[in-house]
């Protein structure tokens, strides 16, 4: 366990178990990443009584007239009030955070919503291309506080990609990254590489990956920067509010993620149950998660057999008695979505709990279905990773059930940068019957009914003037 001196023993911030019958508290001069009494996962809490909270969000509008300082330039730390674990001086930034809420009719039409009730958030503007950039920036700044010199991460790719960047623009720490065989895309791969981050990569998947992880950073004394670090999920809190500051700090009626490690769907629930205890929402939206068909633990636990938070006391039998079956099967995680490409989720529990406040619900999605919901999302110019994609294929799914309203007011969240994985792009795209079936074929993809091919014409005026002239015509 690192600890470290340069937190204020006077701060109003400390960390706590999830359990409600544990219930134990720590400084957040200590690095944790599970509760010393009963090994659940910790929260970092804060008492409102002793500090300055905003009348209303749009007290936030105010940073922007000082953007010329990093914190109020940051999309994390310009809203440091709801996350002061650290004296604002102390926390680090790269420039995350400059990220965008964009309305797109084509989407919409494709998943049946009425014009001007879908956004797009965006989080591939991020410097990492990632949505990972909000809680590494949160997680970083931890890690310096508490005198880290070294931070560790298991990854199918963006974590690895966010944290190389943080070390190595800042110099503050050394990165040791955890990858899995052959679980990782090369635009991922490139951006630890180039970034000088010490790559790791051992025979097994990102299960494999985190389960090491997580033993070395103990015996070594690394800090450990995965989500199951509760300061990361304190950072991706801030995807929330730069949505509600998008659509003028209206509240939607639905929040829909893709499904990982859960991360992101773990900090959203809570950075809205935080938001309406402070009085500053007056309601929270629903929260719908999207696996991967192929890495669908939660809708399995969920959906299928019935877990459930209960105020605290989850029946994780449930879940242990499905991990047995997976082991029993040697059944790993596969999906052409790499970045969701996890089969035992670290945030399991507070997922579930997000899930409560939110009044939330699971659905998977088909690697086709993601892949054609993807290629509608480039066509609007917002070119994403597969993993983002499975938000908009689930409200697709959602819509067509009913269950998500033609008129209501729909946020998906777009995690990463269409360079992440160029890869599926490009074979999606293909004319190369090849190409298409080596890299999608053998996940179960079976057309690209919205592919934008390119047209081979000889090296000739005449032909290529002609078959411009047919993509108008037919355009």
């Amino acid at each position: 366990m690192i600890q470290g001196a340069n937190l204020s023993a006077a701060t109003a911030a400390f960390q706590r178990c999830i359990s409600p019958d544990c219930g134990a508290t720590y400084g957040v001069d200590e690095a944790r990443v599970a509760c010393q009494r009963c090994g659940n996962l910790l929260d970092v809490e804060y008492d409102w009584n002793r500090l300055p909270v905003p009348r209303s969000l749009a007290e936030f509008e105010r940073k922007w007239a000082g953007r010329d300082d990093p914190h109020s330039f940051s999309g994390v730390w310009r809203f440091h009030e709801l996350l002061p674990f650290a004296p604002l001086p102390q926390c680090v930034t790269v420039g995350e955070g400059q990220t965008l809420l964009h309305p797109s009719e084509g989407v919409a039409r494709y998943v049946g919503l009425a014009p001007g009730r879908l956004h797009l958030q965006y989080e591939g503007l991020n410097p990492s291309g990632s949505f990972k950039d909000n809680g590494m920036s949160a997680a970083f700044t931890h890690a310096r506080c508490v005198g880290a010199t070294r931070a560790a991460c298991a990854s199918t790719g963006n974590t690895s990609a966010s944290l190389a960047i943080y070390c190595s623009v800042t110099r503050l720490m050394k990165a040791v990254i955890f990858i899995g065989s052959g679980k990782i895309s090369y635009g991922k791969l490139s951006q630890a590489l180039d970034y000088g981050a010490l790559t790791v990569q051992i025979q097994g998947d990102f299960d494999d990956a985190m389960a090491r992880v997580q033993e070395v950073s103990k015996q070594l004394g690394i800090y450990l920067v995965n989500s199951v670090n509760p300061f990361r999920l304190e950072g991706q809190k801030t995807i929330m509010y730069r949505v509600l500051e998008g659509l003028g700090w209206e509240v939607p009626d639905w929040i829909v993620v893709p499904g990982g490690n859960l991360g992101n769907s773990s900090a959203f629930g809570k950075a809205f149950h935080e938001l309406h205890k402070l009085g500053l929402i007056p309601r929270i939206p629903r929260l719908a998660i999207i696996n991967a068909a192929g890495a669908n633990t939660l809708n399995e636990l969920v959906e299928k057999r019935g877990l459930r938070w209960n105020d605290g006391r989850p029946n994780m039998e449930i879940a242990s008695g499905y991990y047995q079956q997976m082991d029993a099967q040697r059944r790993r995680a596969s999906t052409i979505a790499s970045a969701i490409e996890i089969n035992r989720p670290v945030n399991l529990t507070k997922c579930i709990r997000a899930i409560q406040w939110c009044n939330g619900l699971v659905r998977e999605a088909t690697d086709q279905e993601i892949l054609d919901a993807k290629a509608q999302v480039g066509a609007g110019g917002l070119g994403c990773e597969p993993a983002s994609a499975a938000s908009v294929a689930g409200v697709k799914k959602l819509v067509a059930e009913g269950v998500i309203g033609r008129d209501q007011q729909v946020v998906c969240i777009l995690t990463g940068h269409q360079l992440k994985d160029p890869t599926a792009t490009v074979a999606y795209h293909s004319a190369d019957p090849q190409q298409f079936q080596e890299v999608l074929g053998s996940r179960g993809v079976r057309s690209a009914a919205f592919a934008n091919r390119a047209v081979a014409v000889p090296n000739d005026l005449d032909a290529i003037i002609g078959a411009i002239q047919t993509a108008r015509d037919e355009g």
